[in-house]
C-alpha cells in the first residue's frame, strides 16, 4: 500500500463517518458515572503511583468484603499513544466490581512528551506497582488479566511479553490492537509518536519471542478496517502456533471505538468472553484450552 492507502487503512474513524468524538464522550460519561458511584457508595478508588510524572498513576478499585484474594482486570487505554487517559477509562469498573473482580485503569505519559519505548516501559512499571500492591489490596497476584483497546491492545501485548523483572499476567485481552507497527510509518498517525523502523521492530509483538506468552482473548468489532482485522487474526494465529491458548472474537454491530464498552458486561459477547478469560485463570478449576477458532 501507499502511505495514503495505509493512512486510511489504519484510521478507525474511516468506518464511523470520519468521527470518533461521540465515543470519547461515552467513555467520559460512563467513567464519570462510575467515579460518582464509588464516591457515593463505595468501594473507594485508590490511586497508586509508579513514578514521579503527573500521568504515572493507576486508579484501583476492589470489591468490599471479598472472600479470599480477588482477581484483577487491568485496563490500558488507547488513543494511538497520544490521546485519552485513565479519567476516561473507568467505564468497565462497575461491571467488574459487580462480578467480584478488582479493576485498575492505567495512565501513562502521552506522545510526543514520551517516546513509544518510554510508554511501554511506563505500562510495565505500572503493572509492577500493582503487583506490589496486591497483598494489601486483597488481590490474587496469580490472577491478573491485562487488557486494552487499540493502542492499549498493543501496550497490553507488550506487557504480556513480560515486565523488566520477568513477571507476566495470567492472561491478556487484546481489543482492536496493532501488533506490527511498521505500517504506521509514513502516515499522519505517526506525526506525534515518531516511530522509525528500529522502534517499530522492537515494539511489535508480532516480531517478538512469544514463548510463554499468556492466554489471550483477541477481539475486534465487525465495523473495522480490514487491516485492523488482519492484524488481530494474524497475531492470534501466530500465538496459537507457539502453543498459547487463544480465542478470537469478532463482535457484530460494534466498531473500533464502541466494542470496548462491553468489556466485562455480562450477557454480551465480549463481556462473557472476558469473564470466561478471568475465570480460566483460576488454577484450582480445570478449564478447557481455547483454539484460535473465530467466533462472532
Amino acid at each position: 500500500m501507499t502511505d495514503a492507502e495505509r493512512q486510511v487503512a489504519y484510521s478507525p474513524s474511516s468506518c464511523t463517518g470520519g468521527t470518533f468524538a461521540p465515543f470519547i464522550a461515552e467513555y467520559e460519561t460512563r467513567s464519570e458515572n462510575a467515579r460518582q458511584r464509588f464516591e457515593r457508595s463505595g468501594p473507594p478508588l485508590r490511586e497508586i503511583r509508579y513514578g514521579t510524572g503527573p500521568s504515572q498513576t493507576v486508579d484501583l478499585v476492589c470489591p468490599e468484603g471479598a472472600d479470599g484474594a480477588t482477581p484483577l482486570v487491568v485496563f490500558i487505554h488507547g488513543g494511538y499513544w497520544q490521546l485519552l487517559s485513565k479519567s476516561e477509562s473507568l467505564f468497565a469498573a462497575p461491571d467488574c466490581i459487580d462480578n467480584g473482580l478488582a479493576f485498575a485503569a492505567v495512565d501513562y505519559t502521552l506522545a510526543p512528551a514520551a517516546t513509544l519505548d518510554e510508554i511501554v516501559t511506563e505500562c510495565r512499571q505500572a503493572l509492577s506497582a500493582l503487583l506490589a500492591a496486591c497483598p494489601d489490596a486483597g488481590i490474587d497476584s496469580e490472577r491478573i488479566v491485562v487488557c486494552g483497546s487499540s493502542a492499549g491492545g498493543h501496550l497490553s501485548a507488550m506487557v504480556g511479553l513480560g515486565t523488566d523483572d520477568g513477571w507476566r499476567p495470567a492472561a491478556v485481552g487484546l481489543l482492536s490492537g496493532v501488533f506490527e507497527l511498521e505500517p504506521l510509518i509514513g502516515t499522519d498517525i505517526n506525526t506525534k509518536v515518531g516511530i522509525d523502523l528500529p522502534v517499530a521492530k522492537r515494539n511489535s509483538p508480532m516480531l517478538a519471542e512469544l514463548a510463554g506468552f499468556p492466554s489471550a482473548l483477541i477481539a475486534w468489532g465487525d465495523i473495522e478496517t480490514e487491516e485492523f482485522k488482519l492484524q488481530s487474526r494474524a497475531f492470534g494465529h501466530l500465538l496459537s502456533g507457539q502453543g498459547t491458548p487463544v480465542s478470537l472474537l469478532e463482535v457484530a454491530d460494534r466498531n473500533h471505538f464502541d466494542v470496548v464498552l462491553d468489556l466485562c458486561t455480562p450477557r454480551t459477547p465480549l463481556g462473557d468472553a472476558m469473564l470466561h478469560l478471568v475465570a480460566s485463570t483460576d488454577t484450582s478449576t480445570e478449564t478447557s484450552t481455547e483454539t484460535p477458532t473465530e467466533t462472532r
